[in-house]
This record gives C-alpha cells, sequence and structure tokens, in this order.
C-alpha cells in the first residue's frame, strides 16, 4: 500500500491511477491518499513512481505520522465537500476516532504538531473555502450555504468567513476577481 499526500479529489485518482499505468505498475486500487499496487514496487520503480507523483502535486509518504495527518485531512475534506456536516450526528472528534481509528487526544496532538495548526481551525478553512466556491456559483443563497455547511446560522459563517478571509461573504460575491486556494494548500 502506497500512501499519498494532496489527493484530494476524484481528479487526483484519476491523475495517480493514469500516471501508475504509465509506469506499467498495475493497480488493484486507489482512494484518496492511497494506493494498492498488485505487486510490490522494488526501489528503483519507487523512486520513478516518487518522480511522477511529484511532477503533478503528490508526495509519497513513507512515514506513519505523516500519514495519519492526511487522513485527517482527507476525511474532513469529504465531510466539507460531501455536505455531510449539516447531518453530522455526532462532534468532529468522535467523527474523526471512528474514521481514523485512532484516539481523538493523539490525532490532535499529532495534527497541531505537524501542521502548526489545529484540526478545529483546518475545519473551519475547509469549510470558509468551500464557502467560496458555492458563492462564485451563484446557485445556493447564504442560508443555504450555511446550513450545507452546519453552520448554526449565517451570522456564525459570515464571522468566520470575515475572520479567516477579511470580508464578508457578500462582499466576496461581489468581487469576482477573488481567488481561491487549491484544497491542498488550504491551511
Amino acid at each position: 500500500m502506497l500512501h499519498i499526500r494532496n489527493m484530494v479529489c476524484p481528479r487526483c485518482i484519476k491523475v495517480v491511477t493514469e500516471e501508475l499505468e504509465r509506469l506499467q505498475q498495475p493497480v488493484l486500487e486507489v482512494q484518496l491518499g492511497s494506493v494498492l499496487l498488485r505487486d510490490e514496487p522494488s526501489a528503483a520503480q519507487l523512486e520513478h513512481i516518487r518522480k511522477a507523483l511529484a511532477a503533478n502535486g503528490f508526495e509519497l509518504l513513507e512515514d506513519k505520522k505523516a500519514e495519519t495527518v492526511e487522513q485527517i485531512k482527507i476525511a474532513i475534506i469529504e465531510l466539507v465537500r460531501s455536505g455531510g456536516l449539516e447531518d453530522l450526528q455526532v462532534n468532529l472528534s468522535d467523527y474523526l476516532e471512528k474514521v481514523i481509528g485512532r484516539d481523538y487526544a493523539y490525532l490532535s496532538s499529532l495534527f497541531s504538531s505537524e501542521e502548526q495548526t489545529t484540526i478545529a481551525r483546518y475545519l473551519v478553512l475547509q469549510k470558509v473555502e468551500r464557502a467560496k466556491e458555492l458563492l462564485a456559483y451563484n446557485e445556493f443563497t447564504l442560508s443555504q450555504i450555511a446550513y450545507q455547511l452546519g453552520y448554526s446560522s449565517v451570522a456564525h459563517l459570515s464571522n468566520q468567513f470575515k475572520q479567516v478571509t477579511g470580508q464578508t461573504p457578500s462582499d466576496y460575491k461581489k468581487n469576482t476577481s477573488q481567488q481561491r486556494k487549491p484544497l491542498d494548500q488550504v491551511q
């Protein structure tokens, strides 16, 4: 099993799959953050894989701590992008314990030491990036966006949005030249 950093969307899965096939590495399964190959690659093959991934903005992870941090990021990104926050029946710590299979105190400490930010802050940043995306599409009201992202009110979303971006969602929406961040660069 190979663990890969910066796989955050279905296109990432497609790119990684194509690169591995180009390198003639038979793929059994590709998920966000991991790849299961039919055969264990040799050291030379692993180096080719590492270079091909790096050329596409990915990084081969060989450290268990980095793998766990990446699992946390992927779990949060999937939760935010799926709209699952509106239906989340447990708090984030319980959700991550279940998904990752590790104690939340350990996950929180590890994430903070590796990323220099908290899991809660990372969640807020991901939610704001998703709000930017939904605002740009102009398909939902601010109230609908707040609900999809699990906010208790529009005011709560607006306050966090302003803390992160320096402007209100309405101001952001008016300024069409705003740049969004790639999901793997949100920190």
